[in-house]
């Protein structure tokens, strides 16, 4: 296995202040440490962390390479399991006040149950809470 001690994804942001701001909104930190005009990172847990980088600044490292158009592409989907269906509401909600755009329907499969949207830049999240109790429960009987 793979011993990471932290993992940070990179996202290019078009105007980093409105970004930051969005991600407050819904009700993600910044970890000041990591934060400074050309990028701010989201504390997402104690050791995974979200990156928005101004995209001038995401280009410097990778000559030769263009970013994704994200309203007209998709680059990469995130997706974070929150503690209940409740939290994926509220926090889709929140993003949506924010200015976010609905992808598709909510989804409900019995145990996991999601919503998703675009930020303000276009990135793909999905927010879905986990109850392997039901489907523990399902399993039991025979469903």
């Amino acid at each position: 296995m793979l011993n990471v001690q932290q993992a940070f994804y990179n996202l290019p942001v078009r105007d980093l202040d409105r970004a930051k701001n969005f991600f407050a909104h819904v009700g993600f930190e910044l970890y000041p440490q990591y934060t400074s005009e050309l990028a701010a990172c989201l504390n997402i847990r104690d050791t995974t962390f979200v990156m928005l980088v101004t995209e001038d600044f995401f280009k410097s490292g990778l000559p030769g390479k263009r970013i994704v158009d994200n309203h007209q592409n998709v680059e990469s989907i995130i997706a974070l399991a929150l503690d209940s269906r409740e939290e994926v509401d509220r926090r889709t909600e929140l993003a949506i006040a924010a200015g976010a755009t609905p992808v598709s329907e909510p989804s409900d499969s019995g145990f996991i149950y999601s919503r998703n949207f675009q930020d303000l830049d276009g990135h793909v999240w999905v927010f879905n809470h986990l109850d392997f109790a039901s489907a523990a429960g399902a399993d039991e009987q025979g469903e």
